[in-house]
């Protein structure tokens, strides 16, 4: 079977909602690796597992939900090939680099492996679109290789258009702003505090971060910073008590966003500032806080920080994560 006939038959096969027919799939196929699959549906197959070092191809068998066009009538998955293309929900994310790091362990030779005394190792991983939860737990777990091949898309990285080799890749942390104020009616505006307003300062205050940079054997980096959604109010006619931001962070090795209360226009010290340093000092909760995208990024938890009076609460909640 080639790697474009295991591509397709392994985009056919429903992992949005469920991995687990994926991963029996990914599994099955394998005859001369010794293969594993821990308890959180992670697949693992191994050349030469005695080896001193370590060096995994890793992938995920899940995907984000199809199109109502991407899928058939008995539910599955839409596969089609057009000339040398494959085209279904998946190909790209990343099921075409999956069947070929498989088949690249699978052919292996054993005596290769054995006189460099390398064990390789193909690793699959659950809910990557979910957060990254597969690989985080088999992080928990020990899984820990000296050298990783991650098969995901590197279109672009060096140079705009070029698909090559990415020595690292920026993390990602999702953060929500909540802000609290004072209901009124909105006849009186005085008599109130405006979550909304306190809300826009918090805006303003994001907008005029610098992203932190990091260098990456030779290679640059940088972060980003951005405000992704809105909400306030409970009624046209009353003044919000409370408004919350959301906001997608980019991450860099060795650079965090910090977030602390500050004084603004809106009421006495709620304006939002920032800086890209590593310290926390700030936040309280879990210390495992994000720190980049690698060579393992780890973030857990839920994160506060507030001021006396501020009016704003920095809650840091993982939306998603990469560890490349």
């Amino acid at each position: 079977m080639t790697v474009a006939d295991l591509t397709e038959r392994l985009v056919a096969i429903p992992s949005h909602d469920d991995e687990t027919a994926a991963g029996d799939a990914v599994a099955d196929w394998f005859e001369t690796a010794t293969v594993e699959r821990d308890t959180h549906g992670n697949v693992f197959a191994r050349q030469n597992p005695d080896g001193e070092r370590q060096l995994a191809f890793v992938g995920h068998h899940d995907v984000v939900p199809p199109a109502p066009r991407q899928t058939t009538d008995d539910g599955g998955y839409a596969v089609e090939r057009r000339g040398e293309r494959l085209y279904g929900r998946g190909t790209a994310d990343m099921v075409g680099s999956l069947a070929a790091a498989m088949h690249a362990v699978e052919s292996a030779d054993p005596g290769m492996l054995r006189g460099a005394d390398l064990e390789l190792c193909f690793v699959s991983f659950v809910g990557e679109e979910d957060g990254g939860v597969g690989c985080r737990a088999a992080v928990d777990d020990g899984f820990a290789p000296e050298y990783a091949v991650v098969g995901e898309g590197s279109t672009g990285y060096s140079t705009p258009g070029v698909t090559d080799v990415a020595v690292a890749h920026k993390g990602r942390r999702g953060s929500t702003l909540t802000v609290t104020g004072e209901a009124a009616h909105a006849s009186e505006p005085e008599a109130g505090v405006n979550a909304a307003y306190r809300a826009a300062d918090a805006v303003d205050a994001v907008r005029g971060l610098d992203a932190p940079t990091a260098t990456v054997q030779g290679k640059q980096l940088a972060g980003s910073l951005a405000v992704t959604g809105v909400e306030s109010g409970t009624a046209w006619n009353v003044i919000p008590e409370s408004a919350t931001v959301t906001v997608d962070e980019r991450t860099v090795p060795g650079g965090v966003w910090r977030l602390r209360a500050g004084r603004g226009t809106h009421g006495h010290r709620k304006r939002l500032r920032g800086c890209a340093r590593p310290a926390r000092s700030d936040l309280r909760g879990d210390s495992r806080a994000c720190r980049g995208g690698g060579p393992v990024a780890r973030t857990s938890g839920e994160y506060r920080a507030s001021a006396e009076g501020a009016g704003v609460c920095v809650t840091r909640t993982v939306k998603h994560e990469r560890a490349e």
